[in-house]
C-alpha cells in the first residue's frame, strides 16, 4: 500500500505543473509533435521536450517517430480515471482552435 500511495503522490506532483497539464490537454485532442507544443504553448523546445520526457517517463505520453518527426499521443491505458479529469480542464475551445491553426509537418 505505500508503494502504491508513492507512485500516486509522484503522479500527482507531475501533474501538479501548469505547462505538463497544458500539453496532455493538447494531447487530449490530437498527436502533436514538439514544434507543434512549442509554437502553442509559447515555450522554448527544450523546456518542451524536457516536459514530455517526464510525461513519457511516467508512461503517459508515448512516441511515434514519422521521418523527422517524433509525434506524441496520450497513453492512458494504466490511467483510465486520469481521461475523466483531462476531459474538465479548461480551455478545450480554444485548444481546438489553435490546433486547427497548425501547418501540417510531414
Amino acid at each position: 500500500m505505500n508503494d502504491q500511495l508513492a507512485e500516486m503522490a509522484e503522479l500527482l506532483k507531475l501533474l501538479g505543473d501548469r505547462t505538463r497539464l497544458a500539453i496532455l490537454g493538447l494531447l487530449q485532442e490530437r498527436e502533436l509533435c514538439v514544434g507543434d507544443m512549442v509554437d502553442l504553448l509559447g515555450t522554448s523546445q527544450p523546456n518542451a521536450s524536457q516536459h514530455l520526457r517526464r510525461l513519457k517517463s511516467a508512461g503517459l505520453v508515448q512516441e511515434t517517430k514519422r521521418g523527422q518527426w517524433v509525434y506524441y499521443s496520450l497513453n492512458l491505458d494504466d490511467f483510465p480515471d486520469l481521461r475523466i479529469f483531462l476531459s474538465q480542464l479548461p480551455g478545450r475551445k480554444e485548444r481546438l482552435q489553435s490546433l486547427s491553426a497548425l501547418p501540417k509537418r510531414s
